[in-house]
């Protein structure tokens, strides 16, 4: 006998064996019984057709067909065409009925075939007991079995005085096609052997601690009917095994460990003893992980560096685990910020896979003095575990360097203004700042370079530094770095140049011209001291002055200058107050070099014009300094040149002729008062008094003279105050007045005459001194030297110079030699003090007494 497939048998009835085996030309068989052959002996398979049922079953000889079909195996058996009847008809065929107390093996093989592969039908096999129901089927089978036979034994077990009969029912499939056959039914007088199943159980699902099968008991070896079944497991692994009882064709294994392999047979009892037969073929499954038990703890950190965490954490095992299949992340993150001027950070983050088999990692590469927040993550096929989120911080490090970019700066002539921000990575808290600068380069050869080195210390929270008492023009190496606890970091270097400076002219007051002419003055140039640059080139300015347009004043270091080089003609054409009528290369001035302005000469492709007489002019010096595209200029006013009086005293007579009678008239009535009061007085000292009448009359002249002097004044000044109102205020006096009314010729400060050098004149050349017009003011420190001057000249001395006040007027030719005598002495005695207000503010009520006639 061959192995066979098993199917499930009510209990009560046994266990049905059914071998599967082709049949061929013969059967090996114990004891004769149904072969359906024509020379069987009837008396031993005894069978009949069934009342219950649709029709009857066919008893076929292939032999005798003359066409048979290809569908049929050869021999004789008893058949059912499905084809010829309808779906769900049945055929039955009982044996006869048996009482014998004993337990029978029955055997008989069936056949089941489409040639579609299509169902015939159902075959199934009754046990009816004492003529009662056919009950449920002890055996049964569907399906195309394949083109051949297969032997089935069933194991019957009786009891006196009960008998049973065994029925054979073919059911018809609904698709009507191919073929139900029985064959060589034969009644057996020993038992048949125990039941086991064929095929091992079949896994429905699978979990973490159960595993659900189908017993699959269609197919067994041995006998029937199976009265118990049952299901036996172990762990692969293990020795330790357990049966459970089924009552079910599927059952659920529970309490298994997860992710374990487990080998799972079915025992199949029949009646009687030594019943159970041996477990079946096992099924080997292994159940699904269960979800990590819970997360990883302990958690701590063995060592901390500024650029370094190693941590440990709790070992693993498969109770945390539940899985042998998992694995281990350790994830990670901080914050950096991100350089930008918002001050925004961002966040990085990052998992690693860590060996599954440790319980300890380092991380490397971190951010010193920064918060790291780390967690472990426990993870296998059926879920994950994290553990809470741990807070290490690095320890501090040197700080990063301060970005290049990040430095600004202002700089100045003597000055630098310098930014920074704070390292984009400053690795701990930021103690102090390192600024060091030295100069390495200047455009000024008086500054010696590489200079020294200078440090200076900022606190954490000063982020920026003037530098002051600095070099123009010159360019320094300017460092910055920080410092933490640990030490100073990286260095941010650059270099900075600071402004040049306009030139500074070695004047210490505004000089005096050397000489003049009507259309020249001759004026000392000293050479500028550059700042930061050399002087590139020096120009003589000429400033028109004019009554209606008043030029603002340019003293020392003013930056008020001439930077628009216009020449002669094109200042004409434009109209503009100024011209150059000079450039001059620094190499044409090293030292104090005089120099006339108005030579006619052209410097430079500037013409040196001469000046108009009737102008009064400016004379200014200027110069400059070029560097990198860096322009700086400064000028200082040496010298005014006043315009000459004669060329303009035959307008002012034209304009003020009337105003000169009346003034003249009021004069010569008030000396004819004079002498009448003079008459009186002489009578007066013929009685005894003459000598304080003669003082009385003096001073009552002097009284009268003076009144009628300031009436003289007031209406000359009210014109020359049109021409030049300086020169009015500074040199009009009481006896200065004559009645021709001549102006007076002034000069400011620009234009006092240093050492006593000489006046220009505009028409008498003979002398260096001017007659006939008030000279102008000598300073006292001046004085010795006007004098020595004066004595070189030829009969020209004090009293040339003061008798000439007035044209015309000859004090030796006065009527009373009493007067006349007073008056030389006056005029050879008596000094002109001129009184300049102070700080030359006019509204000023003190006055600078240091010049005098």
């Amino acid at each position: 006998m061959a192995p066979c497939h098993r199917k499930p048998q009510p209990s009560g009835f046994g266990t049905l064996r059914s071998v599967s085996t082709q049949t061929g030309p013969t059967f090996w068989r114990k004891e004769a019984g149904c072969t359906f052959d024509e020379d069987s002996d009837p008396g031993l398979c005894e069978y009949r057709q069934g009342q219950d049922d649709d029709f009857d079953w066919q008893l076929i000889r292939t032999y005798n067909w003359p066409h048979p079909t290809p569908d049929l195996l050869r021999g004789s058996f008893m058949m059912v065409n499905s084809s010829q009847h309808f779906g769900g008809q049945r055929a039955q065929l009982l044996l006869l009925p048996l009482s014998e107390n004993d337990t029978h093996c029955i055997q008989f093989s069936y056949f089941l075939y489409s040639r579609d592969g299509h169902s015939p039908g159902n075959l199934q096999v009754f046990i009816r007991v004492n003529g009662g129901p056919k009950g449920s089927a002890v055996w049964n089978i569907s399906g195309s079995q394949g083109r051949q036979w297969h032997q089935v034994e069933l194991a019957v077990s009786t009891f006196w005085p009960s008998e049973y009969q065994v029925v054979f029912e073919a059911t018809v499939s609904e698709g009507r096609q191919g073929y139900i056959a029985l064959d060589d039914i034969v009644l057996l007088n020993y038992p048949c052997l125990p039941p086991t199943p064929i095929a091992p159980p079949q896994l429905l699902r699978a979990g973490p601690t159960y595993l659900i099968i189908q017993l699959n008991t269609n197919s067994i070896v041995g006998d029937g009917p199976v009265i118990r079944r049952e299901i036996q497991y172990r762990a692969s692994q293990s020795m330790w095994t357990e049966t459970h009882g089924v009552g079910s064709l599927t059952y659920k294994v529970w309490h298994l460990e997860p992710d374990t392999e487990y080998r799972i047979s079915v025992l199949l009892t029949r009646p009687g003893e030594g019943g159970t037969g041996a477990p079946g073929p096992p099924l080997i499954s292994r159940t699904k992980c269960a979800e990590p038990m819970r997360a990883l703890r302990g958690l701590t950190a063995t060592e901390i560096l500024p650029r370094l965490l190693a941590l440990q954490w709790e070992p693993l095992g498969y109770n945390l685990t539940r899985c042998h299949t998992y694995t281990l992340s350790l994830c990670y993150r901080y914050s950096m910020p991100t350089g930008g001027s918002g001050g925004n950070n961002a966040t990085v983050r990052e998992c690693l896979s860590v060996d599954r088999n440790t319980s300890h990692f380092t991380l490397r590469d971190l951010p010193p003095f920064r918060s790291v927040h780390v967690r472990l993550a426990l993870a296998n096929p059926e879920g994950k575990k994290e553990s809470r989120e741990v807070t290490f911080q690095t320890e501090e490090d040197i700080p990063g360097g301060i970005a290049p970019e990040s430095l600004t700066f202002t700089p100045l002539d003597d000055m630098i203004f310098l930014k920074w921000e704070e390292p984009i990575e400053p690795n701990g808290l930021i103690t102090q700042y390192e600024i060091s600068y030295q100069s390495i380069e200047s455009s000024d050869p008086g500054i010696n370079v590489p200079g020294p080195r200078r440090t200076v210390s900022k606190l954490r929270n000063e982020t920026y530094h003037m530098f002051s008492g600095l070099h123009p023009g010159t360019t320094y190496l300017v460092s910055v770095r920080a410092r933490t606890a640990k030490g100073f970091g990286q260095t941010a270097l650059t270099e900075i140049t600071t402004n040049i400076s306009a030139p500074v002219f070695d004047y210490e007051d505004i000089p005096s011209p050397l000489s003049e002419s009507e259309s020249t003055i001759t004026v000392l140039l000293r050479p500028a001291l550059g700042r930061g640059a050399p002087v590139s080139a020096y120009q003589v300015v000429v400033v028109e002055e004019d009554g209606s347009r008043k030029v603002r004043r340019r003293e020392l270091g003013s930056v008020d200058c001439f930077p628009t080089s216009n020449s002669h003609s094109e200042a004409q054409a434009k109209g503009a107050p100024h011209y150059y009528t000079a450039e001059l290369a620094p190499s044409s001035l090293p030292e104090a070099t005089p120099f006339t302005v108005g030579d006619n000469h052209t410097y430079n492709g500037y013409w040196n014009s001469p000046l108009d007489p009737t102008k009064n002019y400016l004379i200014y010096f200027q110069a400059t300094s070029n560097f990198r595209g860096e322009t700086r200029i400064n000028c200082i006013r040496i010298a005014r040149k006043a315009a000459c009086k004669d060329s303009k005293r035959a307008l002012e007579v034209s304009q003020h002729a009337e105003d000169m009678g009346l003034i003249l008239g009021a004069c010569a009535g008030g000396l004819v008062v004079l002498i009448l009061l003079l008459g009186a007085i002489v009578i007066i000292v013929k009685k005894g008094k003459k000598v304080a009448i003669n003082k009385t009359a003096m001073s009552y002249r002097q009284e009268k003279s003076r009144k009628l002097s300031s009436l003289d004044c007031s209406m000359t000044e009210q014109s020359t105050l049109q021409q030049d109102e300086r020169m009015a205020n500074s040199f009009m006096d009481a006896h200065s007045c004559n009645a021709r009314n001549e102006q007076r010729s002034s000069v400011n400060e620009s234009s006092s005459l240093l050492g006593g050098s000489p006046h220009r004149h505009c028409r008498k050349k003979s002398s260096p001194y001017h007659t006939g017009q008030l000279h102008p003011a000598v300073r006292v420190a001046d004085l010795l030297q006007h004098i020595n001057q004066m004595k070189t000249a030829e009969g020209y001395g004090f009293k040339q110079e003061y008798e000439s006040f007035f044209d015309g007027w000859d004090v030796t030719k006065k009527k009373d030699k009493t007067k006349g005598r007073q008056d030389s002495l006056l005029s050879h005695d008596r000094h002109r003090v001129k009184l300049h207000s102070l700080l030359a503010d006019p509204s000023s009520d003190y006055v600078n007494a240091n010049y005098i006639d």
